[in-house]
């Protein structure tokens, strides 16, 4: 039985004393709800080829295009994990623009006479920077199409344009709703939703893709949680991520997740794996657990054991996890790599790789005494940001 298992199987009142209620299942869901998010694309393909073709973003979009990815926070980096595959699949400009750069800087950010789509991710559509983003945009620049995907089908942002044709909905699975402080399943779906949208006008070549991840999502889950359960009864007060290319995002998100699930108790960081050079290996010593998650592809994969090979040499740190290449590769303390070795391009990996951030928020916020459901205790983060002003 996996350290994750072993949590499912506890009482259900063992599981609400300890805040273990959603959290832990709703990262155990993820394979076989990426199944039924991939269902739910095929049912609204139409009328979503519809809506990007009424927004010009058909078969041939021009250079006067642009799409941006917009989110905050986890949702941010949803779009960042889907830069590099939407610009490939699409061939037209593709930008991760923070909401909470849009709220304040969307004059700044838009060209005029040029056409937008904004594909908006949320999982809550209720978050104050979101809502407000969306109605300044529609109110203020008329040339900008908006897909809106969300968990909650009652989120004031699938609910107070519906009528606009600008404006397209499309609400996931209540299931992925994720109803834990922090975002898990609704990440990884949403993911794979946007890697669907990539893929709107050849859904059939996505299919098999889609198969792999799943089937390597269930292989890696217990491997993932029972490493993360391993490190979290040590002491650290620090982690690193490095990813690189579409696997940055994953090094940010997981970076984020150990650090809200632990209350800001384990202080995190991330960066490309070239880019750690650059003065933010300067954070490292022993009380740093690094994490490097290692590109499929050969070229890139030869920097990132460059360095680990450093940080090991140097003395850095105490321990080096790497998650991704092969069981014959000997790169650190601890190497995730599966039995099969990952079969997916890089711009597919960031819902599978996610899951040991994940597992290492979990474990490490139970190491910490918190409650992984609700684990800021003095209420800094709350599971939607709450309103604030917002000035025009």
């Amino acid at each position: 039985m996996s350290a994750l298992s072993e949590l499912l199987s506890l009482t259900e009142d063992e599981k609400t004393s300890r805040g273990l209620v959603h959290t832990p299942v709703e990262i155990a869901q993820q394979p076989i709800t990426w199944q039924a998010t991939f269902d739910l694309f095929s049912e609204k393909r139409a009328e979503i080829a519809d809506f990007l073709n009424s927004a010009g973003f058909g078969p041939a979009p021009s250079s006067a295009q642009s799409v941006f990815l917009v989110g905050a926070g986890t949702s941010d980096y949803i779009g960042r994990s889907l830069v590099h595959l939407l610009r490939k699949a699409w061939q037209c400009d593709v930008i991760a623009v923070p909401s909470t750069d849009l709220l304040i800087q969307a004059d700044e950010l838009l060209l005029p006479d040029h056409k937008y789509l904004w594909i908006s991710f949320s999982r809550s559509g209720d978050s104050p920077e979101g809502v407000a983003v969306l109605e300044h945009a529609l109110q203020r620049h008329p040339n900008v199409h908006h897909l809106v995907i969300s968990c909650n089908a009652n989120g004031r942002m699938l609910t107070a344009h519906a009528g606009d044709p600008r404006v397209l909905g499309i609400c996931l699975d209540d299931a992925v709703n994720d109803r834990g402080l922090a975002m898990t399943s609704s990440f990884s779906n949403m993911v794979i939703f946007g890697q669907c949208l990539a893929h709107a006008r050849d859904l059939s070549k996505y299919e098999p893709v889609l198969a792999r991840l799943v089937q390597a999502g269930n292989n890696f889950l217990p491997m993932a949680s029972d490493c993360a359960a391993t490190l979290a009864k040590k002491t650290y007060t620090k982690a690193c991520f490095v990813g690189s290319g579409p696997l940055r995002a994953v090094a940010t998100e997981s970076a984020l997740k150990l650090l809200e699930l632990t209350g800001g108790k384990v202080l995190t960081m991330s960066e490309s794996a070239l880019g750690l050079r650059h003065g933010p290996m300067a954070a490292l010593d022993q009380d740093t657990l690094f994490v490097c998650f290692l590109s499929s592809r050969n070229a890139v994969q030869e920097y990132e054991k460059d360095l680990l090979n450093e940080i090991g040499n140097k003395h850095l740190v105490r321990t080096r996890v790497a998650v991704g290449g092969s069981v014959e590769q000997n790169l650190s303390e601890h190497n995730l790599a599966p039995a099969d070795p990952f079969t997916v391009a890089d711009e597919y990996r960031p819902a599978l790789d996610v899951i040991f951030g994940q597992t290492l928020g979990l474990f490490f916020s139970l190491r910490h005494k918190l409650r992984p459901d609700c684990p800021s205790p003095n209420g800094a983060i709350t599971r939607v940001v709450q309103d604030f002003h917002i000035h025009s």
